[in-house]
């Protein structure tokens, strides 16, 4: 039988929500969007109208594969975080709302600086990096990120956001020192790898399954990254830098005291929308 637009994405909201996904609302209609062919104003512009039958299978084999673990994010190649249109691929994590704290908190600081440099590291699909750009225009910005198919993705998503001018993709391994020829940051911000190893078979399908172990893979415990950044590339911050990090659940305390021996000073702890310890951010204190 014949269905609208309208009646089609509430079919698909009610059936996400009985599915027990929170983001029903969100979910559905980027799927009917994505599925139809439509923007979300078509999208209710026609809401009356009624959709093909080729449309709305479309639509429901999506939804199929989606309640079978698939992201939408991955079933429609897009996503959005800070207020950007990004792209995204199966070679990149897809933005978390948690991770929009961290860039909240770095963009506060990079606002004060005037013209300034900052790295965002480990960048997968650029989001980060992208964000801080996009409100503060003083700032000049490295996406610095290991795998070749992620730069790729950090390139689409610097011209599909216009920052061409003032931010530039760079192969950068963070577990390595950094070449001098890098230069100095005023800001490093990363949202690195971060489960422990053993941990990543335990993690839902729709993350084990569909998101990159290299960007999940945080050594044994978790800290290798948050270890190697501390140390390695402080000698890319000018002293009085910061330096500002994504964690994992119960992980804060662990990064703090890594930060500290590692002469960063002033290190403060950041809780997501869920007051759980999300963001650990401090000071570089001595010169390197």
């Amino acid at each position: 039988m014949a269905i609208t637009y309208n009646n089609l994405y509430l079919d698909i909201r009610r059936q996400l929500r009985s599915a027990g996904i929170e983001a029903a609302t969100l979910e559905a209609r980027e799927l009917v969007c994505f599925g139809t062919g439509k923007s979300r104003q078509q999208l209710t512009a026609d809401g009356s109208l009624y959709a093909s039958p080729e449309l709305e299978k479309r639509v429901r084999d999506l939804v199929e594969r989606h309640l079978n673990g698939e992201p939408v994010a991955y079933l429609i190649g897009e996503w959005e975080f800070y207020g950007l249109p990004l792209d995204i691929s199966r070679d990149v994590l897809i933005p978390r709302p948690d991770t929009e704290v961290l860039a909240a908190q770095a963009i506060d600081y990079v606002k004060t600086l005037g013209e300034c440099r900052v790295l965002d590291l480990c960048a997968g699909s650029g989001c980060i990096g992208l964000a801080v750009a996009s409100q503060a225009p003083q700032a000049r910005v490295v996406l610095g990120e290991w795998s070749d198919a992620a730069l790729r993705i950090c390139r689409q998503n610097i011209r599909r956001n216009s920052l061409t001018g003032r931010v530039v993709p760079m192969q950068a391994n963070a577990l390595e020192k950094p070449e001098k020829s890098l230069g100095e940051f005023q800001c490093i911000v990363s949202n690195p790898p971060y489960i422990p190893r053993a941990d990543i078979d335990t993690l839902d399908t729709s993350v084990k399954d569909y998101e990159p172990h290299l960007a999940l893979d945080g050594g044994e415990d978790g800290l290798d990254f948050y270890r190697a950044i501390s140390d390695l590339w402080r000698a890319a911050l000018v002293p009085g830098g910061k330096l500002y990090f994504e964690v994992g659940i119960g992980q804060a305390d662990s990064v703090l005291r890594i930060m500290r021996a590692q002469g960063f000073g002033d290190i403060q702890v950041v809780k997501d929308t869920q007051d759980i310890p999300r963001v650990v951010f401090g000071t570089l204190c001595t010169e390197i």
